[in-house]
């Protein structure tokens, strides 16, 4: 194919002829935000992890539909794969109701609502005005390769990413005191 033959064909392609990337990446998108409003909106707490499992799955897929398949393969592994095993695994040590729990609703409805508003709100402007004028090299090398991924993370990121790690297992470690505490309240 020639040079002018490759532009002739990107520019027919529009707005109003999307690709079928783009009809998958909309479409997995739509379900992951429906999975995702189903997950703070469960009064359920374990039909809402399982439906967190969906929304974060669905975020994989995105993922592998933008070709970052290292950072697909993270979500899956620590996000569906140990947060959510976590946060199950510590439902289940507390004796966390698995029907309907009337306590977990506070009434609050309406001011969280504004709150997540006001945060989606301030979200959406600063990123839109953090990457206004910010422009790919599509020159350089992947952005999403596992070499970038890599120096990324172990330049920048180890101290968080380690924090991270610590928050998880001081999570478990209290899930397991909180059961252990009932216990030997029982007896």
């Amino acid at each position: 194919m020639t040079l002018a033959a490759e532009a002739a064909r990107t520019a027919a392609h529009g707005f109003l002829s999307p690709t079928g990337v783009e009809v998958a990446f909309l479409l997995v998108g739509l379900a992951t935000l429906g999975a995702a409003l189903l997950t703070v909106t469960t009064r359920q707490l374990v039909h809402a992890a399982l439906w967190l499992v969906v929304a974060l799955g669905g975020l994989a897929v995105e993922y592998l539909l933008l070709t970052a398949e290292f950072i697909a393969w993270v979500q899956v592994l620590i996000y569906v794969g140990s947060v959510v095993v976590l946060l199950l695994f510590g439902l289940m040590l507390t004796k966390a109701p698995v029907g309907r729990s009337p306590d977990a609703d506070s009434g609050n409805r309406p001011v969280a609502l504004a709150v997540a508003l006001a945060a989606a709100a301030a979200l959406v402007w600063v990123v839109v005005d953090a990457f206004r004028t910010t422009w790919i090299d599509l020159d350089g090398p992947a952005q999403g390769s596992t070499d970038v991924i890599g120096q990324i993370l172990f330049q920048y990121w180890v101290l968080p990413f380690e924090a991270l790690s610590v928050l998880l297992l001081a999570a478990l470690v209290g899930a397991i005191v909180l059961s252990r505490k009932k216990k030997e309240d029982e007896s």
